[in-house]
């Protein structure tokens, strides 16, 4: 029975990247594999027989006393704990595969080198920018932001493009500049998992060589989402409330374009939003926060969705959810959003930040007659059914862990030791 080690700083759902790391365990056990994880100690953890290996709680929004803060530092750059307790991990039971999640600043690229020295191959999917900016985004707040690719990091401090904090750039700024030294990423990690296209493109330029990357989209479970084509009176907004996230762009838009706005979801720029929104005069909700159950008819109950990032979007699931509910998304085009949007047949694409573009569209999104819109969804949700299905990614997947060595799985054979409880 070939053996799946996961490795992520967080064993709960606190963000998409989490979820994938859950899916994918989850997904290679039902396929006959054995499966372990290795992560962080944390209050919302989910229960797992792997916990005694996880590393102690480190979280950068608590109160620590300077000491605590110094020992904090040294483990962000290089983590002797994980290394040790991965060791002991190890030593009780060794995986086929070590794939990567997000691993940063709780576990460090420190477990890395422990891997590679153990013999066993390794990858990483790349959810975001973090093995070439130092900043995770390409993005702060003067917008997007690409000045460390020629090497000089002193940027993260020139730029202050963590938290728009002196004290934690220069932290983020020694890490990064001490990990590429080492090349803890890249002499360790045998592949590395684009989800986009565009991120593949993206860390080719930042020196990242070819054979070392390899594009595998996500998966929607489409059978799991039920669409609904006829469409309402309203567009719709759901996720984080950030600055990259393109919102006072689409406010401004959906104010001069007179249509109804709803927005789901909360985060650092609500209240700023709220009052942009008041100042505009535009008919706009802030619904907050809601959980799927709520979320869901909330999107089948809307006219078209839309993505007015700012940023370099890697492959939002927001996207790919609103196709399987059968709606059609207005998104920027930036990133790897227009690798998802077929102009014309399942959404629009905009200039991003261009706010008169965008209220053309959610203009022309508003006049058009039900029946186009019904089309424009059926096709939409079509696309996720034929080409981002679970099937797809379990395939691919599996051909690059063999092509590394694993063993090929008994399907449905049972383990007798599996991650979640």
């Amino acid at each position: 029975m070939p053996k799946l080690l996961s490795l992520n700083s967080y064993h709960y759902k606190r963000g998409g990247s989490d979820a994938v790391y859950f899916e994918h365990d989850n997904l290679f056990h039902s396929v006959g594999w054995d499966t372990a994880f290795f992560s962080m100690h944390h209050p919302s953890n989910e229960p797992t027989e792997w916990s005694s290996y996880f590393v102690d709680e480190l979280e950068f929004g608590a109160q620590y006393s300077l000491f605590s803060k110094l020992k904090m530092a040294g483990k962000v750059i290089y983590s002797w704990e994980a290394v040790e307790k991965l060791g002991r991990l190890l030593d009780h039971w060794e995986p086929d595969i070590a794939h990567a999640h997000c691993i940063y600043h709780h576990l460090s690229p420190s477990i890395l080198s422990l891997l590679k020295s153990r013999g066993i191959p390794t990858v990483m999917t790349a959810h975001d920018f973090k093995i070439a900016c130092p900043a995770y985004k390409m993005f702060n707040k003067n917008g997007i932001c690409e000045k460390c690719k020629n090497g000089n990091l002193l940027n993260v401090i020139g730029n202050r493009c963590i938290h728009d904090s002196l004290s934690v750039s220069a932290l983020v700024m020694f890490e990064s500049m001490i990990h590429k030294a080492l090349g803890l990423y890249r002499k360790n990690l045998d592949r590395v998992i684009v989800p986009s296209r565009f991120f593949g493109d993206k860390l080719r330029e930042w020196g990242w060589p070819e054979e070392q990357l390899l594009y595998i989209p996500n998966y929607v479970h489409a059978e799991m989402y039920e669409p609904s084509y006829e469409p309402g009176n309203y567009m719709l907004y759901f996720g984080r409330l950030a600055p990259e996230k393109g919102l006072k762009t689409l406010i401004a838009a959906a104010a001069k374009a007179g249509i109804r706005l709803k927005i789901v979801g909360i985060g650092p720029e609500e209240k700023a939003l709220l009052d942009y929104a008041q100042q505009t005069g535009g008919d706009i909700d802030f619904l907050g926060f809601c959980k799927k159950d709520v979320l869901w008819p909330l999107v089948k109950q809307s006219r078209t969705v839309v993505l007015p990032s700012e940023w370099y979007e890697n492959a939002p699931m927001s996207l790919l959810e609103a196709y399987a509910l059968g709606k059609i998304v207005i998104g920027a085009n930036i990133g790897g959003i227009p690798e998802l949007i077929e102009h014309g047949q399942t959404g629009y694409l905009f200039e991003s930040g261009n706010v008169d573009e965008l209220a053309d569209y959610l203009s022309t999104a508003n006049s058009m007659s039900d029946a186009q819109i019904v089309k424009m969804g059926k096709q939409a949700r079509q696309y996720i059914v034929t080409k981002f299905t679970l099937d797809h990614y379990s395939q691919a997947m599996q051909v690059l862990y063999s092509s590394l060595g694993a063993p090929i799985a008994e399907p449905h054979r049972q383990s007798s030791l599996h991650g979640l409880s």
